[in-house]
């Protein structure tokens, strides 16, 4: 399962770099998300992947006995998730902005109205 989940992480960060290379404002916000949720991915895989309990150590015993599930990788995901999104919308809202004002998404012709006025 693991093995899986870093080829996934491995895709993601592959896809979401190709997508940001490309010349269109579309294709550079998917590749924002897509780096985004490859991000995540990676951070779930690093935190060991178990079945476990919630980590409550019983009032009776100094140590954990058995198996629990890490809570730090699951609030940095959560954490991840919320700035990614903030991200992702002040990127959707800032191409829309450009295409309204510029009337084309590829950066290359953005870049030659730059240069003319």
């Amino acid at each position: 399962m693991e093995i899986l989940l870093a080829i996934m992480v491995g895709v993601l960060y592959a896809a979401g770099i190709y997508m940001i290379l490309r010349r269109s404002l579309v294709k550079l916000i998917i590749g924002i998300i897509l780096l985004g949720n490859g991000a995540n991915l990676l951070i779930f895989l690093l935190g060991r992947i178990t079945k476990g309990a919630p980590p409550i150590i019983p009032e009776n015993s100094k140590v954990f006995i058995e198996a629990y599930a890490d809570p730090v990788p699951q609030a940095l995901i959560l954490t991840a998730i919320v700035i990614s999104f903030g991200l992702q919308s002040f990127a959707i809202i800032l191409v829309k902005r450009a295409h309204k004002v510029v009337k084309t998404d590829d950066l290359d012709e953005m870049n030659a109205t730059d240069e003319d006025s």
